[in-house]
């Protein structure tokens, strides 16, 4: 069991934000953890982890502490302390351009606007990692944004929530079963988006 693989979900800290749109990152890893019997605890830096075997790899499952706009800084922290090389690493986040519940897998790429995403880049100094985008929707006001990413799920998405996060469950262990580039072929929907 050489290979190591590092899966972080975004989101914020603290129970009001817990079912959230924002924190569908968070939502996927306890997923992770609830299915591999992992147990989270508190970390070093500014996270929450958790180390289980997924695929027959160690995988650190892990949630930054520092609030959205800084998970870059826990990224940096957890990376350094357990050696991980950014080509097995997969960040899980919140998407506003996506319709809900549509998922996409990026090999690299810019932040598309995300401040959590942007915080990354420039803690790692890189923007050649691996991220699961998860639409939260796109009925929204530009001007209501923060107000948006905030709120509660509606009751009929939260019906369609349970089989997103199962949906985003796959995405991981195809992950670290067949790497980036296979995973992007199998679960993107358009090529457009698939580099």
């Amino acid at each position: 069991m050489s290979e190591k693989y590092m899966i972080v979900g975004l989101g914020n800290p603290g129970s009001e934000y817990e079912r959230t749109r924002h924190n569908i990152g968070y939502m996927v890893v306890d997923r992770i953890a609830q299915e591999f019997n992992a147990q989270f605890r508190k970390g070093r830096g500014a996270y929450h982890h958790a180390t289980t075997v997924i695929e027959g790899c160690k995988t650190i499952l892990a949630k930054p502490l520092t609030y959205m706009n800084r998970s870059g800084l826990a990224v940096a922290q957890l990376l350094n302390y357990y050696d991980i090389d950014l080509s097995q690493l997969l960040i899980i986040f919140d998407e506003v351009d996506l319709p809900f519940g549509r998922v996409r897998v990026r090999k690299q790429g810019g932040s598309g606007g995300h401040h959590g995403i942007n915080s990354v880049i420039q803690h790692v100094n890189s923007h050649e990692f691996a991220r699961l985008r998860i639409g939260i929707g796109t009925e929204y006001a530009k001007k209501d944004m923060i107000k948006f990413v905030l709120s509660d799920f509606t009751r009929n998405e939260q019906q369609e929530l349970e089989a997103i996060i199962a949906l985003s469950v796959r995405v991981v262990s195809s992950f670290i079963r067949d790497g980036i580039d296979r995973t992007m072929n199998a679960f993107n929907q358009t090529s457009s988006e698939s580099q």
